[in-house]
């Protein structure tokens, strides 16, 4: 199993942007300290929720303050960027990372994003696939032509610097419902899945993602990423009281509302494709806190999270996507210790 910790970027009140990004970028430093596999960075646009609308300038700058570990996007919103500069962008990170970048990429869902850059948030699956369609075709063609329904290029072009990893960065696609894991994994494509599913869907998900994957031809083996709300505390006791302290300090609500929802503005309802995800934007993200430490947090002492990651790693994950935080507004050297206390208690038991 390996193990990345995910950053999004959330501005607390009273914190300026400039103390949100040096909070994050000494996290990832650290990270690389204590033998994480990875990071990925959170694209969102428009409000705190998270404030970092162009990843790849954030992963320029982390690759500069650090040497081995990976830098991924998890994820870049597809339908809101002109494919041809995320192609490119994405290279020039790959090349000045020593070939260190991980793509995440999906098609978004909060119709706020999509109704401030003027998309139609019902258009995002298909403006994801052209899209991805157009990044793999400059990453893997010499030269490339394209001419679709929303993008495309008006002349042969070659890359400019083309990707250091051959063929290509991984890429991982952001997936969890059925209809999704299924169309990716007929292609190959690794899924990321969901923090806000619960371990039984990642775990369906993985599996139909296998499944799906062999019978089209592809390895089984594909590195399946799978992100997951993670706090380990010395005690299982200390866990469920931290677990209730952080929830009473923050109001979910300011993540998961209409804002967030996938929802369309014409009709007031779950835009095409989107069905799926519709209820747990709406209702609030209001799930009780026996939930989250039965079925979404991966929570406890040592023993306990061990025992969950075994679970994710025997479902057929191999990369724990570990949020050590996004949405609690805890001190910089207090989240550390949750990062140090983690790598020391149990990523040794993956090694």
């Amino acid at each position: 199993m390996k193990f990345s910790t995910f950053h999004l970027f959330h501005r607390f009140d009273g914190q300026s942007f400039k103390d949100v990004y040096d909070y994050h970028l000494e996290l990832i430093e650290l990270a690389e300290e204590l033998g994480f596999d990875g990071v990925r960075l959170a694209e969102h646009h428009f409000r705190d929720y998270g404030v970092v609308p162009n990843l790849f300038t954030l992963l320029a700058h982390a690759a500069a303050r650090t040497t081995r570990i990976r830098l991924g996007t998890g994820i870049v919103v597809l339908p809101l960027h002109n494919p041809i500069h995320v192609a490119e962008e994405a290279a020039l990170v790959d090349v000045l990372s020593g070939g260190r970048l991980d793509l995440g990429i999906g098609r978004g869902y909060q119709s706020f994003e999509f109704e401030g850059f003027g998309i139609d948030l019902a258009e995002a699956r298909d403006r994801f696939n052209e899209a991805l369609e157009v990044v793999l075709g400059l990453w893997t063609s010499s030269e490339f032509r394209h001419e679709g329904k929303f993008y495309k290029t008006g002349a042969e072009v070659t890359l400019t610097p083309r990707p250091l990893q051959s063929p290509h960065p991984p890429i991982h696609v952001a997936a969890v419902s059925p209809e999704t894991v299924t169309m990716y994994a007929e292609r190959g494509l690794p899924i990321l899945a969901d923090p806000a599913a619960t371990f039984r869907k990642v775990a369906n998900a993985a599996e139909r993602w296998r499944e799906t994957a062999r019978q089209a031809g592809h390895a089984g083996d594909a590195d399946l990423v799978v992100a997951r709300s993670v706090y380990v505390a010395p005690t299982v006791e200390r866990a469920r009281a931290d677990q209730a302290r952080f929830e009473a300090a923050f109001d979910r609500s300011r993540i998961f509302n209409e804002k967030s929802a996938p929802i369309d503005p014409k009709t007031g309802k779950a835009a095409q494709g989107f069905e799926y995800y519709q209820d747990r934007y709406l209702k609030g993200g209001e799930v009780s806190n026996d939930f989250r430490w039965e079925q979404l947090e991966v929570i406890g002492d040592p023993a306990r999270v061990i025992e969950q990651i075994t679970l994710l790693r025997d479902a057929g994950f191999s990369n724990l996507l570990c949020d050590f935080g996004s949405t609690r507004p805890l001190p910089l050297e207090e989240m550390k210790q949750v990062m140090r206390f983690f790598a020391a208690e149990v990523m040794p038991a993956f090694r």
